[in-house]
């Protein structure tokens, strides 16, 4: 798809009504957007204008391609709580193809300082269906947390 190529790249424009409208085309152009996950994902640190259209399209994402993996993996570190926020979002949706990613999401969960990061991160390891050891203790430790969502999110994660 030509118009995908010409967003994902307007994306990268130094101007951000430029950033903005590609964000936009990529949220309206419904399914088949996928390929520009990544890049959407590191929209969402981006000015207002263009976060909203990037957060909107991931929204309607379904999993990430699974080439993707490992970029998402990378940005679920991001400083930007909302860039990682996104990155491990897609990494729950892509369920057992991630499975590479339990150990990042485990020390986040743990160690997060941002708690709808680690809220996110128990999210996602539910979805993978935690295997180590390591994830299923640090899910039992959040488990007893003093937040509700991350302890009920960590508990679902378990059963």
């Amino acid at each position: 798809m030509a118009d995908l190529d010409k967003w994902r790249g307007d994306l990268q424009n130094q101007d951000a009504e430029t950033r903005a409208a590609a964000a936009e085309h990529l949220c309206q152009a419904g399914e088949g957007v996928a390929e520009a996950a990544v890049d959407l994902v590191k929209a969402c640190g981006d000015e207002e204008s263009v976060q909203v259209w990037a957060v909107a399209a991931l929204e309607e994402m379904g999993p990430p391609p699974v080439s993707t993996i490992p970029q998402l993996i990378e940005l679920a570190n991001d400083h930007q709580s909302i860039v990682a926020y996104w990155a491990i979002t897609l990494l729950g949706r892509a369920e057992d193809a991630s499975s590479q990613s339990e150990g990042v999401l485990t020390e986040l969960l743990l160690n997060a300082g941002d708690i709808s990061v680690r809220e996110r991160a128990a999210w996602a390891l539910g979805r993978l269906g935690p295997e180590s050891q390591a994830a299923i203790d640090a899910l039992k430790t959040v488990a007893d947390s003093d937040s509700v969502r991350l302890a009920r999110l960590a508990e679902e994660a378990l059963s």
